[in-house]
């Protein structure tokens, strides 16, 4: 992409070549964050919650969020049972299946809609959750904290890309452009909470965002993270699992 990307050079090299896209063959980095938990500090201690091994705990009995996704779910569950997190081992797919299985009777509801409107309105009071809704959800209602657990968080990288065909493949990537200058990528995670890969745009960062551990995590935090790639046909036993995990069974 950084022949079509003027702009591609203020990416961070730590945000290129992830496991998911070596090479940055087909996606140039948008926003990156992290999952992990939240908590509502009027409800629960925060400093009560250190690993997500945690929220099987049963004062959490129907009082946690859980994402209605299905590879964020269960790679919190290969965490807590120390396997890798994108694992195709159908021994360890079940394995995982059968730890959320016992998580069911803490969890109120499954939902990605506007999570940090649960918390504040106190609907949960743990559970899940995207560092940057985390970060917003603060703003609103201090209570609202977001934990780093210490198994590791989830990594993820929100990338730009354009479809092979694409009809105006010359303005997309002049988008594409746009959306990496330095001062465009810095409003971006300015307003939506979360970190940019963008290098020159981090450094014109307000030292306040610049520096909060919840959108730009210390290095040992991201060091135990990892990105999720793809399953191949293993994602047909995880969809399987999940369906059932959801219904109940």
């Amino acid at each position: 992409m950084d022949d079509l990307s003027h702009n591609f050079v203020f990416v961070y090299r730590a945000r290129l070549h992830l496991p998911f896209d070596p090479g940055n063959r087909y996606s140039v980095p948008y926003l990156w964050g992290m999952t992990g938990i939240g908590v509502n500090a009027e409800r629960i201690n925060p400093a009560s919650l250190h690993a997500w091994a945690d929220l099987w705990q049963p004062r959490f009995h129907r009082a946690l969020l859980l994402p209605n996704d299905m590879r964020e779910v269960f790679h919190m569950a290969m965490l807590v049972l120390g396997l890798p997190v994108n694992s195709t081992d159908p021994a360890h797919i079940e394995a995982a299946y059968l730890k959320l299985r016992e998580l069911m009777p803490n969890v109120r509801l499954f939902s990605s809609d506007a999570p940090q409107v649960l918390f504040i309105t106190g609907e949960v009071d743990a559970g899940m959750i995207w560092n940057g809704v985390a970060y917003l959800a603060g703003r609103e209602a201090p209570a609202i904290r977001f934990v780093q657990p210490a198994e590791g968080p989830l990594l993820w990288m929100d990338n730009l890309a354009v479809l092979k065909n694409a009809a105006h493949p010359d303005e997309a990537h002049t988008l594409i452009d746009y959306l990496l200058r330095p001062e465009v990528a810095r409003l971006i995670s300015e307003t939506v909470g979360y970190a940019t890969p963008n290098a020159a745009a981090v450094a014109i960062l307000p030292p306040e965002i610049r520096n909060d551990p919840v959108i730009y995590p210390p290095a040992d935090v991201l060091e135990r993270g990892e990105y999720q790639v793809d399953l191949g046909e293993a994602i047909g036993q995880y969809t399987d699992y999940w369906e059932r995990l959801k219904a109940g069974q």
